[in-house]
């Protein structure tokens, strides 16, 4: 792992680091040091490392838990390059829609495909995260949705040092599998006029889960339109299960 830059503001550090050919981020406590909770964070299709929706996330759990964060680019995101399978597919997609193709199952395959080489990266990211002497080995948390649920399903099912997760925004039809293998306690969100998940696939999806703790927060609004109160919600739900 090496560092790039580092800087700090409001009491929360910022380190940006590279990990063989993984750009990602680190938040911390600004001064921080020993062992504490840390939470993966997975941005959303299109999205990057630093989009504002996990920037003000990752700032509000180190500023008021006292957690770190970590975000990495997925390939052929933010500062990687691009994915020449990766284009040649999303572009295929995008002209099978305009014929009339249903959206949500070749979203679900270009996912599982994504998964395949994000699952592996997002390990070795921890490896050399809880590493470091300001963060340690302690409890792991995950939040992601839309894309970062499509991936955060298989690598919370197979990573045992996860111990809670905030997922949603995604659909059964790729992720079940792995879904029937997470049994942490989750936080699933769900938008109810979605128009890129139909809501059937979203609650096959959270029903899919085997955690013995669950919890499904549906609200109105589509997509992308989260509702600022899930994140005090999220606060509260990771600082019971890692804090």
């Amino acid at each position: 792992m090496r560092f790039s830059s580092e800087t700090s503001s409001d009491g929360v550090r910022e380190q940006l680091f590279t990990l063989g050919e993984i750009p990602g981020v680190l938040w911390t406590p600004a001064g921080a040091a020993g062992t504490r909770p840390l939470i993966l964070m997975g941005h959303g299709g299109g999205r990057h490392k630093k989009d504002p929706g996990i920037l003000a996330r990752a700032r509000r759990f180190v500023a008021e838990c006292g957690f770190a964060v970590t975000a990495v680019d997925v390939p052929g995101h933010g500062d990687r390059p691009m994915d020449e399978e990766f284009n040649r597919i999303a572009t295929e997609n995008q002209a099978r829609v305009a014929a009339g193709e249903e959206l949500a199952p070749l979203i679900a395959g270009f996912q599982a495909l994504v998964a395949r080489r994000t699952v592996p990266e997002w390990r070795a990211v921890l490896d050399a995260v809880q590493e470091l002497d300001h963060v340690g080995a302690g409890p792991v948390g995950y939040w992601g949705v839309s894309l970062g649920c499509g991936l955060g399903v298989p690598f919370v099912a197979d990573e045992p040092r996860v111990r809670a997760a905030v997922l949603g925004l995604g659909g059964a039809l790729a992720s079940a599998e792995a879904a029937a293998r997470i049994t942490v306690p989750v936080e699933f969100l769900v938008q109810w006029d979605d128009e890129r998940v139909p809501r059937a696939d979203g609650l096959a999806l959270f029903d899919a889960l085997a955690s013995a703790e669950k919890t499904l927060h549906a609200n109105p609004g589509k997509h992308g339109e989260i509702p600022e109160l899930e994140l005090d919600s999220t606060l509260r739900f990771f600082t019971r299960h890692l804090g």
